[in-house]
């Protein structure tokens, strides 16, 4: 009694199915590293002072060494801070209800606006 292991049908339907597998991986990879529609996220650029939302500008330093210095004070006394680097230079920014009291703190006539 002979009994069928596979017929010739197997033989090549291997090889195939490996080679769309391939395929689909060139494809996919392709599309993942292809300029300009890449999925990976674009770096953010620096605009005017004025566009960054709901934040205000409290201190302009001259370097962004003198500005992170400032943030730094700013954070020891519980105030959230941001140093941007705008088009117009590093900007210190923080949220409107600390404005007030950041300014205070860094002493607002030291650093122009």
């Amino acid at each position: 009694m002979r009994m069928a292991i596979g017929n010739s049908f197997s033989y090549i339907f291997g090889p195939i199915v490996a080679l769309m597998g391939i395929g689909l991986m060139v494809l996919v990879l392709r599309w993942a590293y292809s300029r300009g529609s890449s999925v990976v996220a674009v770096s953010g650029k620096s605009g005017p002072s004025d566009s960054y939302g709901l934040l205000v500008c409290v201190a302009s330093p001259a370097n962004y060494a003198e500005g992170e210095m400032i943030r730094r004070t700013l954070e020891d006394q519980g105030i959230k801070a941001n140093l941007a680097q705008t088009t117009d230079g590093p900007k210190v920014m923080v949220w409107p209800a600390d404005e007030i009291t950041a300014t205070a703190i860094i002493g607002g006539s030291q650093f122009n606006r």
